[in-house]
């Protein structure tokens, strides 16, 4: 049987590679009996372990069809429920009020994602794009893949019965277009900006009544939603590239660990994609996506951490007193543009609102919301994001699956200016590194902020990134540099970027430490900060990537290592202060916040002997962590530690945990009778506590919260009736650790931590976050020999009939 299907999978590999190498007019005709579809679009998949999809194709369409195919046998309840979201769809088939999609926006309800994504649609927005000529469009090459794509999940839905209980027999799963792929790749562009502001947009009316009146803009909830979005939103990640200088055999390494939700359409998918002598790639696409988003070829290895650089400005609007809906721009006055969207409603009458749109973007308002902004009589705030035009970030990441070196991907990111809120850490096989803060930002410099702000942009601006500037004067628009493929944001000379440093390394915070011995400087504020604070898992990353750059002599098992340590400089920094203090409480006793006396005596040795680890066998990890939050919670960085943030020194700064604040006591207080009152031993195992369900069984989940800094970050919601932290929603996902050896194999190790499927009938739908719970890798299968041999190789091959 074995033997069979490697005939099987040479034969078809071999008769797509033929069929690629046709002349044009051949490869043109519309009948080939060698093509299995007769003609129409297909491809081969080989499966080999956990799951993964080696998809080979003889050009873009069909590569696009046996991605969508692919994507769609492990995910098509998770795709379909995306569809719904970018067609406005999610009120009709499951009411206004719930919000079961998270992947797309941060819309509040249903009814305010649909009035958005139908005002995109209605705009024809998505459409206009795909029309628009390459660069400022997409390529034919990404075109062709969107179709093939949409024609691939299509053919699936029509030859297959759907069993995953999510959406078995759901009305709601149909077929799609080549429009509504694109419109994915749209809302993941807009993620970091409009789709972060839909319930602003949406909710945004002329003045009446008492909201005519003018008042003050909190700036200080303004400046906690833009962090909140930013530094500490739930998307991050980790990735770090050693030079040649620091590796056993001179080439590259790279690290990828991004920090992913675990559940919606924001979810990794691995595969490997082939067209024989034009692509060959390795890695995770976002769902929905025909492109590898994150990942390897023979000669190079990328990945992406969020950003710092906050994607858009607000603009204040002065307007006509008689008529609030006219602005008014160098004393002319301008007409905003009503776009009147109606939403079907599940059991109810259809919603029709009405959005209110300008030269700047859509108008902004909404009294608690995000930002929170008035529209008076006099003002209002427009939101402008350069992203709201882009949909370059497919042939950017297209371009990186063809490179080979790192200089080539900082071309392609030149040449397509496409990445909406990323960064890009790189390594190639000749033993280059490469970071670059390539982000499509609105052009706003230190200088125009100097001369065009407004009070509020005075504010926000230095604490936070977001300009608020002037409107109501042409000259405060932002600029144009003469390198930017489009109006109004940076060209590539502005990025900041670290070519060739021993290691390059990146955790969501700013460029300045990506290199501790290189420090970058000199960028405008809206990219990030400089000489500030850093946060505990950057600090702790760029100690321990430091330590093995100084040492050298780097191999990927030393990267695999990295992954798992597990370390919590948090710990580090305050546990053995903790327990000392601890121990030295009167009578052993501590006040909680309800006003009980606690005994806390027993957690003082816990917290001393604990090993630092969030490893789930750490005992006293629990403790610590749920300690840390509540301390963490009730004292600011300022007041937590009793040597402040040096710019001298940011890795070791600041440090000494202040014990004397009466809310050490309390915390402690608080956890001690929180564990007990559940019934949790306070040196019970992390991983009695941390884990996710899969099959009705528990799998134990290593890693640890963003505030305890630890590499491999896992958020969970804590639920201590339902044994502690029973489910993981964000946290290290599609985990790649890639070097090279000389030969035209890679050497890789990949994780997908939460499993290829989330079907629960799907054998692929726990395995992968069982190889985490054990700290266990994939050896990665990429040239032939590799897939042919694996011993669980399946061959598929895919069409449309």
């Amino acid at each position: 049987m074995r033997s069979h299907l490697r005939r099987l999978a040479v034969t078809a590999v071999a008769l797509l590679t033929a069929s690629s190498a046709l002349p044009a007019a051949a490869a043109g005709r519309p009948s080939r009996p060698e093509h299995p579809s007769h003609g129409g679009l297909s491809a081969v998949i080989r499966y080999t372990e956990y799951g993964i999809p080696h998809i080979v194709a003889r050009d873009y369409p069909d590569l696009g069809f046996g991605t969508g195919w692919a994507q769609a046998a492990d995910q098509v309840c998770t795709l379909a429920d995306g569809f719904v979201t970018v067609r406005g769809d999610r009120s009709r088939f499951f009411g206004p009020d719930a919000k079961t999609d998270l992947s797309l926006s941060s819309a509040s309800d249903n009814l305010s994602s649909d009035l958005y994504f139908r005002g995109v649609r209605q705009a024809g927005t998505v459409r206009k794009l795909l029309a628009a000529p390459a660069p400022l469009g997409p390529s034919n090459d990404v075109k062709d893949l969107m179709r093939g794509f949409a024609a691939g999940y299509n053919a699936w839905l029509k030859q297959h019965r759907i069993t995953d209980p999510a959406c078995r027999d759901a009305a709601w799963v149909r077929p799609v277009s080549t429009l509504d792929v694109a419109a994915r790749f749209y809302a993941l562009a807009v993620l970091g900006g409009q789709g972060g502001a839909v319930d602003d947009i949406t909710s945004a009316q002329p003045p009446t009544g008492s909201a005519a009146h003018p008042r003050n803009v909190d700036a200080q909830a303004l400046i906690t939603s833009v962090r909140a979005r930013t530094a500490d939103a739930d998307m991050g990640s980790n990735a770090v590239a050693f030079s040649g200088a620091t590796t056993a055999n001179g080439r590259g390494l790279l690290l990828g660990n991004p920090h992913y939700p675990w559940q919606g359409g924001r979810r990794f998918w691995q595969s490997q994609e082939t067209i024989p002598g034009e692509l060959n790639v390795a890695g995770g696409s976002l769902l929905g996506s025909p492109v590898i988003s994150i990942g390897y070829n023979a000669h190079v290895a990328w990945s992406h951490t969020v950003a710092t650089g906050v994607p858009y400005n607000l603009t204040r609007l002065t307007l006509d007193p008689a008529d609030p809906t006219v602005y008014l721009v160098d004393g002319e006055r301008e007409r905003m543009t009503r776009r009147t969207v109606t939403v079907a409603v599940k059991d109810g009458a259809p919603v029709t609102r009405t959005q209110w749109w300008t030269r700047y973007g859509p108008v902004v308002a909404h009294a608690q919301g995000n930002p929170p902004l008035p529209w008076t009589t006099t003002t209002a705030y427009a939101f402008s994001d350069p992203n709201a035009t882009n949909m370059r970030f497919a042939d950017t990441s297209l371009d990186f699956a063809k490179a080979r070196s790192t200089a080539d991907v900082l071309a392609s990111l030149d040449r397509h200016q496409g990445l909406p809120w990323v960064n890009t850490i790189a390594a190639d096989s000749s033993g280059h590194t490469l970071y670059t803060q390539s982000q499509v930002l609105p052009r706003i410099t230190d200088d125009l902020v100097a001369r065009c702000s407004t009070d509020l942009g005075r504010q926000t601006y230095p604490a936070a990134g977001l300009a608020v500037l002037d409107g109501s004067r042409g000259d405060c628009a932002p600029g144009s540099d003469p390198d930017a493929v489009q109006p109004g944001i940076f060209g590539p000379a502005r990025m900041p970027t670290l070519k060739d440093a021993p290691y390059a390394e990146n955790s969501n915070n700013s460029a300045w430490l990506t290199n501790a011995d290189r420090p970058l400087t000199g960028y405008e504020r809206i990219f990030g900060t400089v000489g500030t604070e850093r946060s505990l898992r950057t600090r702790g990353a760029i100690e321990d990537v430091a330590a093995m750059a100084q040492r050298g002599g780097l191999t990927v098992r030393d990267l695999q290592h990295q992954e798992f340590t597990d370390r919590a400089p948090a710990g580090e920094l305050a546990a053995a202060d903790a327990a000392r203090a601890c121990a030295a409480l009167p009578g052993g006793t501590a006040t909680a916040s309800d006003g009980t006396r606690v005994d806390v005596g027993a957690a003082c040795p816990v917290l001393a002997a604990w090993d630092r680890t969030m490893g789930t066998g750490s005992r006293g990890a629990l403790l610590f962590d749920r300690f840390w939050r509540k301390l963490t919670s009730a004292v600011p960085s300022g007041l937590l530690w009793k040597v402040p943030f040096s710019a001298a020194d940011p890795v070791r700064t600041p440090n000494t945990l202040n014990t004397g604040t009466p809310a050490f006591a309390t915390a402690l207080a608080d956890t001690v009778q929180e564990l007990r009152a559940a019934g949790f031993a306070l040196d019970s195992p992390l991983g009695e506590h941390q884990f996710v369900v899969r099959d009705g069984r528990r799998i134990p989940v290593p890693g640890g919260t963003e505030r305890l800094g630890v590499w491999n970050k896992v958020e969970g919601v804590w639920n201590a009736a339902q044994g502690g932290y029973a489910e993981v929603t964000t946290g290290s996902s599609h985990i790649q650790a890639v070097g090279w050896d000389g030969s035209p194999c890679p050497v890789a190790r990949t994780l997908l931590t939460y499993s290829q499927s989330s079907n629960p009938d799907s054998p692929h739908s726990s395995d992968q976050t069982r190889l985490f719970s054990g700290e266990r890798w994939v050896t990665a299968r990429f040239c032939e020999k590799d897939i042919l041999s694996s011993p669980a190789l399946q061959v598929v091959p895919v069409h449309d009939r």
